[in-house]
């Protein structure tokens, strides 16, 4: 048995890798950089193209970029009218945004429990919370797979509520061949860096409905249109004209950055087969690893996955998770935990939610390790992360 380097052994590694990092190259330091040698560096034509390209990509009528994935979340609830009084049911297994973006708008963000194995949020979990203040549901596409789209969607047209499907993770990934972002009332999507594409940070909001479409773009701009259709004072004075006819925010990409996104986009397919091919070959080195569980797929769900989780059967092991953690740490492969459950934290517990509510998700948490994944990762760096792995599941095996 090795000896664990936490105990003094030798490290897998010499240089430690991280569980995700930005992967750009120089085609788009070049695209920024040409936007910034030019007239427009914001409000100018390199965001329409990249809102055209996305909408193309994602199969959706309509696409609004901007500033971040929370928001688009902010400004999906807005288009979706909820507000004061209402309920929206989402997911603790996720970033403080998906649940965040209700209470910004006034109403009370529901957690639903998860799937034990998939780690998304279990339908029949929400159908348990729909009361009749129930507005919307916010689903979470956890680590790029996605959610049961055809239950959820069967679930909010039975009961009149607006689907919002939480992306951010799953900007490539298909369900029933059909892309994530085409399927959903609205779909956001987050372009942080450790996401799949990135320009440095920036959202997007898909939709085919032109009512929810101009209703995003006015939350997104100060609720300013230069639009004669929209106007309540038509005709206007000259061009120069606008009218702000709702509460908006600043919530736009500039330019640099959406060409960053364009160029981003054109190699969306080859970051999906590498991140495929990287989940394949962890899939098949932890399947039979004592103490390890992994992360199930529905075959719906052609998954350009943005995490990879394992988690700890920690029954089966001598260690905790935070000592897995620091063997990991010290092997020179750096984890990370994706996610304390969204109500455990003060803002929300001071609130009145308590620990208990979801108690699938919160046993799934216990054991959860997000290890490495990111296109760059060499053959030769997946191997030590699985070597890694498995010499400290083994140290530590009952």
């Amino acid at each position: 048995m090795e000896q664990l380097a936490l105990m003094g052994g030798k490290p897998v590694r010499t240089e430690k890798i991280f569980y995700g990092r930005q992967c750009v190259g120089e085609d788009d330091i070049e695209a920024v950089a040409q936007v910034l040698r030019g007239p427009y560096i914001t409000c100018g034509p390199k965001v329409d193209e990249a809102e055209q390209k996305l909408a193309a990509y994602t199969g959706a009528r309509y696409a609004v970029i901007c500033s971040n994935g929370t928001a688009a979340l902010h400004c999906a609830c807005i288009a979706a009218g909820i507000g004061p009084g209402d309920e929206v049911i989402t997911t603790p297994m996720t970033f403080a945004a998906s649940a965040n973006c209700a209470v910004y708008c006034g109403a009370k963000p529901v957690f639903a429990d998860i799937d034990p194995e998939t780690y998304n949020i279990d339908p029949e979990s929400i159908r348990a919370h729909i009361t009749p203040r129930t507005k919307a549901v916010v689903a979470v596409d956890f680590t790029g797979q996605a959610v049961k789209i055809k239950e959820i969607r069967a679930i909010c047209d039975q009961y009149g509520l607006v689907f919002i499907e939480d992306a951010a993770h799953a900007i490539g990934t298909a369900y029933n061949g059909k892309m994530v972002g085409s399927l959903a009332d609205i779909t956001c999507f987050s372009f942080h860096p450790v996401k799949t594409i990135t320009c440095g940070e920036g959202g997007a909001i898909t939709t085919n409905s032109k009512d929810y479409y101009q209703k995003l773009v006015l939350a997104h701009t100060h609720g300013i249109t230069r639009e004669e259709s929209q106007m309540e004072d038509a005709p206007h004075e000259g061009i120069w004209y606008y009218e702000q006819i709702s509460l908006g925010y600043n919530y736009r990409m500039t330019d640099f950055q959406a060409a960053m996104l364009i160029s981003q986009l054109n190699k969306l397919e080859g970051f999906k087969k590498r991140r495929q091919e990287i989940v394949k070959k962890y899939d098949a080195a932890f399947k039979d690893v004592p103490g390890i569980i992994v992360q199930r797929e529905i075959p719906e769900s052609d998954t350009c996955r943005h995490l990879y989780i394992i988690r700890l059967d920690l029954d089966k092991l001598t260690c905790t998770r935070r000592q897995f953690f620091d063997a990991m740490s010290a092997e020179n492969v750096q984890c990370q935990i994706h996610y304390v459950p969204v109500y455990w934290f003060p803002f929300y517990r001071h609130k009145g939610y308590e620990k208990g509510l979801c108690p699938v998700a919160e046993d799934v948490y216990k054991g959860i390790l997000s290890i490495p994944l990111y296109p760059m990762l060499s053959d030769s760096d997946t191997d030590d992360v699985i070597h890694a792995v498995k010499k400290i599941a083994e140290y530590y095996a009952k």
